[in-house]
């Protein structure tokens, strides 16, 4: 059984959760890691299963990651499917679920795709890499929940173990 895993990335985080997952599920499921923003459209015939992972930035998923669900939804809807978004709300643990993580809820309600199963991962806050701007305003809004401002710091909040737990279930998903 062959699987698709598409990831849309920003600073790599997201791309290396994605690869953890595709290897552990290298042991039941030969799976095709791809960038999604490098990405034609998919020979849809050759994957019995399909993962998406995507970063949120400033609240928002990137243009095309939108526009890639909205095209290829019927597809998408027509296999078994998973999806995670990766982002710091989700550094909180009440914060990982489809019903708990904000830009997950809001996902799934504007989504033409509903993948069969969803989560939220934490994701890392480098901020020694970001461009002056974006470290000014990263520390407002981590200020603003509780989080770390240090501008010296570099954090990967990333739950691992959650991260294994859904790559499990998306290899036990039924055909159905």
């Amino acid at each position: 059984m062959t699987a698709l895993l598409l990831y849309s990335s920003r600073d790599g985080h997201t791309q290396r959760i994605m690869q953890r997952m595709a290897q552990l599920l290298s042991e039941q499921l030969v799976c095709e890691v791809a960038d999604l923003h490098q990405l034609a459209t998919p020979d849809w015939d050759r994957y019995q299963r399909i993962m998406l992972g995507a970063s949120i930035r400033y609240g928002h998923f990137h243009p095309l990651f939108w526009r890639f669900v909205q095209q290829q939804a019927e597809p998408l809807n027509q296999r078994p499917s998973a999806f995670f978004c990766v982002n710091l709300v989700a550094r909180k643990p009440g914060k990982r679920t489809a019903s708990s993580n904000p830009y997950l809820r809001k996902f799934l309600q504007r989504s033409p795709w509903q993948p069969t199963l969803c989560s939220a991962f934490a994701g890392a806050l480098c901020y020694p890499r970001y461009r002056w701007f974006d470290r000014l305003l990263i520390q407002l809004i981590m200020s603003f929940t509780q989080g770390e401002t240090d501008p010296t710091q570099s954090i990967e909040y990333t739950d691992w173990q959650q991260v294994d737990a859904f790559a499990r279930q998306f290899s036990h998903l039924s055909e159905s």
